[in-house]
């Protein structure tokens, strides 16, 4: 619910989003590596582009998706997964995603599944407590379990769900072919594509599979810049700056960790009770 391809556009870093992609992932080894990992339906969900549809369409067990970039009503850059689409609505959202309430007025309007990604993590940028009070207003599905992020970050998303009764997905998130499949959803007892796509709608998922750690995400940014100097071999001066790539992910982890812990306990928290532990189900105020 949750993968990358070589369509996703070029990454955000500085300087290096001129002549480094997202992934060099390609759509059909992706399809087929997916299949052989063992899932029975494939989708991709790549920056703000449906291109990838193009090699996958003539899958029966294919289905439309997009990672759709775009800005909530308090200023807020946000990723979200949109579901089961069809390429007109590609049009439509990347039109709308920077007025946050007419595109969610349009996918409600359409009926297409949506959730909010990696709520916990600051890949995006800053949170406000008013964005989880939208997030919880507007969106019908979170992404509880994201290959990439650490298992803290998933299991304030898990706690989150429970609280506000969203439907809950998981994806490997991957920009690398090492991690496709990883991470995954299911909807016991779908037998057909339209079983399962309903069964999607109407929160029948168990979300399996990994979180992320920091040698997966060292081991993923390492394989994205040997991509990189394959398809661009003048970038090879570059090579020594791979060895400061461990420390630097360090650091990342440490300010993901830390970004988790602060909006997780604001917005999800738990108590002691006489009994013991359990969730708070009052909003807590901003």
């Amino acid at each position: 619910m949750h993968v990358h391809t070589s369509h996703s556009g070029m990454c955000t870093v500085p300087v290096f989003h001129r002549f480094c992609r997202e992934s060099y992932n390609d759509p059909r080894q992706v399809y087929e590596l997916l299949r052989q990992r063992g899932m029975h339906m494939v989708t991709v969900t790549d920056h703000d582009s449906i291109e990838a549809a193009e090699s996958l369409r003539r899958y029966p067990d294919f289905f439309l998706s997009e990672e759709v970039s775009c800005v909530t009503s308090s200023g807020t850059h946000l990723h979200i997964g949109v579901y089961d689409m069809a390429e007109r609505d590609h049009i439509e959202l990347q039109r709308r995603r920077t007025d946050f309430p007419a595109l969610a007025a349009y996918l409600r309007e359409r009926g297409l599944l949506f959730a909010v990604n990696h709520v916990f993590s600051g890949l995006t940028g800053r949170r406000s407590p008013a964005d989880f009070r939208e997030f919880a207003e507007a969106f019908p599905a979170i992404e509880t379990r994201n290959g990439q992020l650490l298992r803290t970050a998933n299991r304030y998303a898990a706690r989150w769900a429970r609280r506000t009764g969203q439907v809950k997905l998981g994806g490997s998130d991957a920009h690398t072919m090492e991690c496709l499949g990883r991470t995954f959803t299911e909807v016991p007892g779908a037998r057909t594509r339209d079983e399962f796509l309903e069964g999607l709608r109407g929160g029948w998922t168990r979300v399996s599979g990994e979180s992320g750690n920091y040698w997966k995400l060292t081991r993923a940014v390492l394989g994205i810049g040997v991509s990189m100097m394959r398809e661009r071999p003048w970038t090879r001066f570059l090579a020594p700056l791979c060895a400061a790539v461990p420390a630097v992910m360090l650091g990342n982890l440490a300010f993901e960790m830390a970004f988790a812990h602060q909006w997780g306990n604001h917005v999800a928290p738990r108590r002691k009770s006489a009994r013991g532990v359990k969730l708070v189900t009052e909003t807590p105020a901003p």
